[in-house]
């Protein structure tokens, strides 16, 4: 687990006067150096050694700098939590072997059977089952609410409530929810606010600013970059973050240390990648809304988007991540997706290369055509996860697809 005791690169806010583009290349990596590197290793050792009992006490007990057991801590790993830390300003973060355990280890690690958790409809495939199946069995009570409706989000938290999840940009829908006025809701009624700041990134958005308690990553999409590491990762105060570090420690879903490693490179070149992202995926947005095959374009950048003035107010980007209905439904979209050149027709996002699919076979797997239409995500839909590649070839890359529709 990364806290900032000690550390000479961040305060107690977890942000310095270093811009982002500089703290994702330095931040929370002097810790981790070692033999006048100027790289962080990756350390492989299930243990750490102590040449005296009383020193290995103290640190087992947390009562000075160390590492014991890999499952526990890395070094590797805990360069990666406090990069990210300091990139979204939490005073703690700890770090899971994926961003659904991230999602879960959260929850569980939280909530007891008795609370009730509040959040909306149309959350994350994995989240949502949580919260339909997972949790329910575990007499945790849940409300999904209407994602786009605040007013009837804010009632829910009246009534009391343990916990209200939030995620946004939404997958895949890319609905914004206001963070900074339901956060203000939920602590009002003396609960915790969890964010899931994936589609956005620390870069484009900083939940814990608005009000949020915790923030948290699917690490392998946006952070990772590059769809080749598995991760997860939660930020927010010590104390929290000390209660879910505690249930991932012994739950076990610990992250690779060769995965952190991986996750500190890429977030080297973090605020490049978004920038050029948000700036080619609101230029293929806007293409995309003036096509007679496309039904609709769901994107926050767009002035049509239904909450564009919240996303305007609480985001610094849009994001790399859109999507878009055909006309036609399902048959349409398996006709134009195999048509594409540039992207990867997989199940993942945030990567460098383009990424096309849809939401049955991504983002809601786990959900039947009934269960997505009640969430109000349509079979005709497109996930559309925009790379780092030339925007005209990618425009022109869809207009031959297109052609079939």
């Amino acid at each position: 687990m990364s806290k900032d005791a000690g550390r000479s690169d961040a305060g107690r806010s977890g942000r310095t006067g270093l811009s982002p583009a500089t703290l994702a290349v330095r931040a929370g990596e002097d810790a981790a150096r070692a033999h006048r590197a100027t790289q962080v290793p990756v350390v492989y050792s299930a243990a750490f050694g102590y040449e005296d009992v009383d020193t290995w006490v103290d640190t087992a007990l947390g009562r000075r700098e160390g590492h014991i057991y890999t499952r526990n801590t890395n070094p590797t790993v805990a360069a990666f939590e406090e990069k990210v830390r300091i990139l979204e300003g939490g005073e703690a973060a700890t770090s899971f072997a994926t961003g659904m355990a991230a999602v879960s280890n959260t929850l569980f690690g939280l909530l007891t059977p008795g609370d009730r958790v509040v959040s909306v409809k149309d959350t994350y495939g994995g989240t949502n089952q949580l919260f339909v199946d997972f949790l329910p069995r575990w007499g945790v009570e849940v409300e999904l609410c209407d994602t786009t409706d605040f007013g009837q989000i804010e009632a829910a938290i009246a009534e009391g409530c343990r916990l209200v999840y939030l995620e946004s940009p939404t997958n895949p829908t890319l609905k914004v929810m206001d963070i900074a006025r339901l956060s203000a809701a939920a602590h009002e009624a003396g609960a915790v606010v969890v964010t899931d700041n994936t589609f956005a990134t620390p870069i484009n958005q900083n939940p814990l600013a608005l009000g949020s308690d915790l923030v948290l990553h699917s690490a392998t999409k946006f952070l990772g970059g590059h769809a080749d590491a598995l991760g997860g990762v939660l930020c927010g105060p010590a104390e929290l973050i000390k209660k879910v570090y505690h249930y991932r420690e012994i739950t076990g879903s610990s992250m690779d240390p060769m995965a952190a490693w991986l996750m500190v490179r890429s977030l080297k070149t973090l605020v490049l990648r978004v920038q050029r992202q948000n700036e080619n995926a609101l230029a293929i947005a806007r293409w995309l809304s003036e096509q007679p095959q496309v039904e609709a374009v769901n994107y926050p950048g767009l002035e049509s988007h239904l909450h564009h003035d919240v996303a305007a107010r609480q985001m610094r980007g849009y994001g790399g991540m859109l999507s878009f209905s055909l006309r036609g439904g399902f048959a349409a979209v398996k006709r134009v997706l195999p048509r594409l050149r540039l992207a990867h027709l997989a199940a993942n996002l945030g990567a460098v290369e383009t990424l096309a699919g849809v939401p049955a076979t991504t983002s809601h797997v786990e959900c039947t055509v009934e269960e997505r239409a009640a969430m109000g995500i349509p079979e005709g839909l497109v996930r559309y996860s925009v790379g780092i590649e030339d925007v005209g070839d990618l425009i022109a890359d869809l207009d031959q697809a297109f052609a079939v529709a």
